[in-house]
């Protein structure tokens, strides 16, 4: 990926620069964007990624809304948009079809970048990631994403790594696809699975346990249980069982490999979790299924602050697009605030950034208006721009 150019005319660092710097990190793609026709790119693949992460930093609601400050937004012409602009129907062509691939290794990229920056919180528990699927509200014209009773919803399947706070892997589907089968394609041999009663199968968790998989896993309360060998409970503890046990019912839905059974009791309700991890103490499984509601609070946070699902696209590749870009995003704000504040994302972080981002655009049309006022410093600032390509 080419250097972001536009960055370099300014000697003092800005915090949309500052924000974007482990893009700079990239190489150039294997494979550029390519138009389809004779006719040439009018948005090239930094310009699309550039449009994406303003989208979702801006909290802008509609693509309509984005063109608009793209057109007419100082800051958003100078910095953003392609040189010559972007018409309406160049930029859903672009979004809808083109892209995809670069995203994906922008987004394995800064995954990487961040694991490098953030420090793992619950190390000592192991290297968790919680799995969840999260729906989105689509439109009718949206026949892909199939739901039911003839509402249309796509979901998002996402891999989070608890320790970290960050996304590590996204899947999209229709709405009423099973979530099972994503956990295979988010988790590798060695992590372990933090996951809601949606996703218990007891064949499943025989595989995984031969794929070297683990799993903490919440069920029903009422699944039959054939205990191996019981374990010493903690005095005083919320725990009230621990076994190793044969989860299901002979000759229909019994686990052929062993597996360890939690329960514990937090506010009168009762949670019984299911997991391949022997070498945690019972309480530290139960922990370790709190730590899911981080994947929760992420979801809400997510939507909430940068506007991930409100709609720029119709298609499934145009989707995975938008949410790719939303992802990136949440990452470069993660980077960014660990680095600058040593902590992690917040909205108030994200509403410094936005204001600074603001404040210094309009710097700009200040200098530009000064130039303008004397003409014999247009051509000193002229000099200064062509300095700072070089």
């Amino acid at each position: 990926m080419r250097a972001f150019k536009w960055m370099k005319r300014r000697r003092k660092p800005w915090a949309f620069k500052t924000m974007l710097a482990p893009l700079r990190k990239m190489l150039k793609f294997d494979k550029p964007l390519e138009p389809r026709g004779h006719r040439p790119l009018q948005m090239t693949f930094d310009d699309q990624l550039k449009a994406l992460i303003f989208f979702h930093l801006e909290e802008y609601e509609s693509g309509r809304e984005l063109l608009e400050a793209l057109d007419k937004n100082d800051f958003a012409k100078e910095c953003v948009a392609p040189p010559k602009g972007i018409k309406k129907s160049a930029f859903f062509e672009a979004i809808n079809n083109r892209g995809l691939e670069q995203l994906g290794e922008v987004f394995s990229h800064l995954v990487k970048e961040a694991i490098g920056v953030i420090p793992a919180e619950h190390a000592h528990l192991g290297n968790l990631v919680a799995l969840d699927g999260s729906l989105i509200d689509s439109v009718l014209s949206m026949e892909w994403a199939d739901y039911r009773g003839g509402s249309k919803k796509a979901k998002a399947h996402v891999g989070f790594d608890i320790n970290r706070g960050i996304p590590r892997k996204i899947y999209l589907s229709n709405g009423k696809e099973g979530e099972r089968p994503f956990v295979d394609q988010i988790i590798a041999p060695g992590e372990t699975a933090v996951m809601d009663r949606g996703y218990q199968s007891h064949a499943h968790f025989d595989q995984w346990q031969t794929d070297e998989k683990h799993f903490v896993c919440r069920i029903k309360e009422n699944t039959n249980k054939t205990v191996i060998k019981e374990n010493a409970l903690p005095e005083k503890s919320i725990v009230f069982y621990d076994a190793v046990v044969l989860l299901g019912t002979k000759g229909a839905t019994l686990t052929e490999k062993e597996l360890r059974v939690v329960g514990y009791r937090i506010d009168s309700t009762n949670y019984w979790i299911a997991t391949s991890r022997h070498d945690l103490t019972a309480e530290q499984i139960a922990q370790v299924y709190k730590l899911r509601w981080t994947i929760e609070t992420f979801f809400g946070w997510w939507k909430r602050h940068l506007k991930v699902y409100h709609l720029i696209a119709r298609s499934k590749y145009g989707l995975m697009v938008q949410l790719l870009g939303g992802l990136i995003t949440y990452l470069l704000l993660a980077i960014y605030c660990r680095k600058q504040h040593g902590e992690a994302v917040s909205i108030k972080r994200v509403r410094e950034l936005r204001h600074q981002i603001a404040n210094e655009a309009a710097e700009v049309l200040q200098e530009k208006a000064r130039a303008r006022a004397k003409p014999h410093k247009i051509k000193r600032l002229k000099t200064k721009i062509r300095r700072a390509r070089i």
